[in-house]
């Protein structure tokens, strides 16, 4: 993770006081710190550089600190903003954490209560891109367990790289133990929906008479035993990846009732 020692910091406000003042507090605490003066200079330095902290006033020369804090937003995303200001409103505050700033502080503020808020956000910019690289290495490993250096497994490799950012459905055939499953979850985990379920359904298991209560859940008494409502496994994938494993060995009708969730997205539940 970033380390204060490294964690470099931009500094805007038209007072030069003011800046040498924040600078002085947070030098000593192992920060590298830049200066400008308006927006403008700010967006110029980060045209070369994507600070981890920016700590601007809210009043600028040439622009509001809401404008700087969406351009900063839009060239840097990651960039952590604080919003400085004598001229606060609870509506400003507002606009400014949905608009993506990690705080926002009214003159005076106390020397503690700046190092305090700019450590609490470079921490969280840190773990931050710490889960990112995680996530990475662990999309990554799906691929590596995957074995395989022939053409046709080099062809399966960008498939799964061509379909899993899409919202597509996806067959994958082959013998049993072939590793399909291992395809499906590594498209799973390279793709937007890595932070949602993948729920599997080994369509050979189930047991004929509740193969539809499995899959789409059910009503409270629609069959003997349904003394509550309960989720099907379908809708426990919501917003994930459903892989439905040999699929071929549901009964005909069925599989036609599957088709049409993934034609029209909709079913129902039993009962």
């Amino acid at each position: 993770m970033q380390s204060k020692n490294k964690a470099r910091v931009l500094i805007v406000d038209d007072e030069e006081i003011v800046r040498a003042s924040c600078r002085k507090l947070l030098q000593p605490h192992g920060y590298r710190v830049s200066e400008a003066e308006n927006a403008g200079s700010a967006l110029k330095l980060m045209e070369t550089t994507c600070f981890d902290l920016v700590l601007s006033d809210l009043k600028l020369p040439d622009a509001s600190g809401i404008e700087l804090l969406k351009d900063i937003k839009e060239a840097c995303p990651n960039t952590e903003v604080i919003l400085v200001t004598g001229y606060g409103t609870v509506s400003t505050a507002v606009e400014a954490m949905k608009l993506g700033a990690y705080d926002y502080v009214e003159k005076p503020f106390r020397p503690e209560e700046l190092v305090s808020l700019a450590g609490r956000a470079i921490e969280r910019k840190s773990l931050r891109e710490e889960n990112i690289r995680l996530k990475k290495e662990l999309s990554a490993q799906y691929i590596k367990n995957i074995v395989g250096t022939s053409k046709a497994m080099e062809k399966v490799f960008r498939l799964i790289g061509t379909v899993a950012p899409t919202v597509s459905t996806v067959l994958i055939t082959g013998e049993s133990g072939t590793g399909k499953e291992l395809v499906a979850r590594a498209v799973h985990y390279n793709s937007p929906r890595r932070d949602r379920p993948f729920v599997v359904i080994d369509c050979g298991t189930l047991a004929g008479e509740l193969i539809e209560s499995e899959l789409f859940g059910h009503k409270r008494g629609s069959f003997t035993g349904a003394v509550t409502d309960k989720k099907g496994l379908i809708e426990e994938a919501e917003g994930g990846t459903l892989f439905l494993d040999e699929i071929g060995n549901l009964p005909l009708p069925l599989q036609s009732k599957l088709l049409r969730v993934l034609q029209e997205k909709e079913y129902r539940p039993v009962g």
